[in-house]
């Protein structure tokens, strides 16, 4: 049953058809038979009737726009994290959520959903293969998973290249964290240390356990890696119940929900041992990541794993969502990061606000699908780990 707007649409689009082949006659008059602007017709006659007909299909063309605006009048804005409630990721995505629907024409509802499993795939996987291409549902998920597509994981079911990226909100700067009950202090210690290092993660693709396994394999520390934890705030409480001795994560994700173990005293504290970037005043005298993988190879490997890292958190919609939908969403989420009270509220949780636009994504999207052989071959191990 055709809707409204489907009438309407059809209407305009008949209307600038019709339009656009009386100018195409016209015009073909004009060249087949000269006398019709002078003789028969007055320039200026035939000037005033070109002009109207510009004029007309401007005007239609802008009605057919205006449908994409009304479209999300009343109704409703779903939004699907890939982790649990209470960690990073939803906090970061309920906060965008509760900005950006006053950005988007018509003022939609917007709804926070979390559709936990396999490090935020699951949700992945059912943007791109199950969810109603109409530009009314918005997946968050972790984009380590483009990597894991140009590794050939045969669990990712998408195509990076066909999601309609909305953006994203952050530049990830991954940390690693250990409890200061297990007696180390410092990355030396770590790695020196004979005794294994429980080590919390999430899924496969996640920084929680490739970051960990990356490092056994490059410098030989001994992390063991105990995973199926739904995120951040799940991991926060097997800390401290002393179930793991530490994790790997990002920095901003530790400012939103585990600050109180950085604030810590004694066994109870939480202590950064490695970072990406020190992008923090406490963590000035972390060492980088860069900085303990001294042997080239490894540091060019590296580097191709944490593209992933300059699109932290990206939004997405199906593939064959209407064009002019995605432009909306897009207008409207970067208008939510520009949004005063919106910065006031995300620096009052800790994030790490920093737009990331979706021609960048694409860029950086591109690049990890097209990773020379030879880093495909060293990364490889990660997906044999899965």
């Amino acid at each position: 049953m055709p809707t409204a707007d489907s009438v309407k649409a059809a209407r305009v689009s008949l209307e600038i058809w019709l339009t656009m082949d009386v100018l195409k006659s016209t015009m073909t008059k004009n060249i087949i038979d000269p006398s019709f602007n002078t003789a028969s017709k007055p320039l200026w006659a035939f000037s005033a009737r070109l002009a109207t007909i510009l004029a007309l299909i401007f005007l239609l063309a802008h009605e057919q726009s205006g449908f994409a605006q009304d479209f999300y009048k009343d109704k409703t804005l779903r939004f699907i994290v890939g982790q649990a409630a209470g960690g990073g990721y939803d906090t970061y995505t309920r906060t965008i959520a509760h900005f950006m629907s006053k950005h988007v024409p018509g003022n939609p509802t917007a709804v926070v959903e979390n559709m936990t499993g396999a490090g935020s795939l699951v949700a992945a996987n059912y943007i791109y293969n199950n969810a109603k291409p109409d530009g009314l549902t918005i997946g968050n998920w972790n984009s380590a998973f483009v990597l894991n597509q140009a590794l050939g994981d045969p669990n990712v079911k998408f195509d990076a290249r066909r999601f309609g990226w909305v953006g994203a909100p952050s530049k990830g700067v991954p940390v690693c964290l250990v409890m200061a009950f297990t007696g180390l202090r410092t990355f030396d210690e770590i790695a020196r240390s004979p005794k294994p290092i429980r080590m919390a993660g999430t899924a496969p693709g996640s920084h929680s356990i490739d970051l960990p396994l990356m490092l056994n394999k490059m410098i030989g520390t001994k992390f063991t890696v105990v995973s199926g934890y739904q995120g951040t705030a799940q991991i926060k409480i097997a800390l401290q119940r002393r179930e793991v001795d530490g994790h790997c994560t990002n920095w901003d994700s530790v400012l939103a929900t585990q600050r109180d173990l950085l604030d810590a005293k004694g066994d109870d504290r939480m202590i950064p041992f490695l970072v990406h970037s020190r992008s923090d005043t406490e963590l000035k005298n972390v060492p980088l990541f860069s900085e303990v993988l001294k042997d080239e190879v490894h540091a060019k490997t590296y580097k191709a794993y944490m593209a992933q890292m300059e699109y932290q958190r990206p939004l997405t919609v199906a593939s064959g969502t209407p064009k002019d939908r995605l432009e909306i969403l897009r207008r409207a989420f970067k208008s939510t990061l520009e949004d005063t009270e919106f910065a006031a509220q995300a620096n009052g949780l800790r994030l790490n606000i920093t737009y990331v636009s979706p021609e960048e994504i694409d860029k950086w999207v591109n690049e990890v699908l097209t990773i020379p052989p030879q880093v495909r071959e060293n990364l490889q191990f990660l997906s044999q780990s899965k």
